[in-house]
């Protein structure tokens, strides 16, 4: 049986600390679960991609001084937003900040977009986190992405299944 999803359109930040850590926020989702995604969200009609994850990580973060980069990956994932079955296609795009806590009053904003909390994640933490991370293969990316750099173009990483639900 196959659902009927809504698309959507989304971009996010690869915030990265000077030390390589990066910036997660946790989710739950009634068809995902637990899982670690980065800054961003859905863009609006017409929006450019990187002004949408700029805008949208200034929404969820406070930070409005993070330096942008170029886009890194495309992926198409599924969830459920606000009761909606979606497939949502996204760009991330490479940046880098302070290593920092979100600053202002974020809780309306936290509340709408459902993130329960936020943190740094080293490469090495990140390695052993125990919940999903958003795209899956984020351990992976980032190996890459350090050893070297920036694609020249975003990678497509396709559409990604969300594994099983745990029993």
């Amino acid at each position: 049986m196959s659902t009927e999803r809504v698309a959507r359109r989304a971009a996010r930040l690869l915030v990265l600390d000077p030390g390589g850590a990066v910036f997660l926020q946790l989710h739950d989702d009634v068809e995902v679960g637990l899982h670690w995604v980065l800054p961003g969200g859905g863009l609006e009609e017409g929006e450019d991609e990187l002004a949408g994850a700029v805008r949208e990580t200034v929404e969820e973060t406070g930070w409005d001084d993070v330096r942008t980069g170029p886009p890194l990956w495309r992926w198409e994932h599924d969830y459920t937003r606000a009761g909606v079955p979606t497939r949502q296609r996204e760009v991330i795009f490479l940046a880098e900040g302070p290593r920092r806590d979100p600053v202002g009053d974020l809780a309306d904003s936290f509340a709408q977009d459902g993130i329960m909390t936020c943190r740094w994640w080293t490469p090495e933490e990140l390695a052993g986190c125990p919940e999903l991370l958003w795209p899956p293969q984020l351990v992976a990316l980032l190996a890459e992405l350090r050893r070297n750099g920036p694609p020249e173009q975003p990678v497509d990483l396709g559409y990604v299944p969300n594994p099983p639900p745990a029993r």
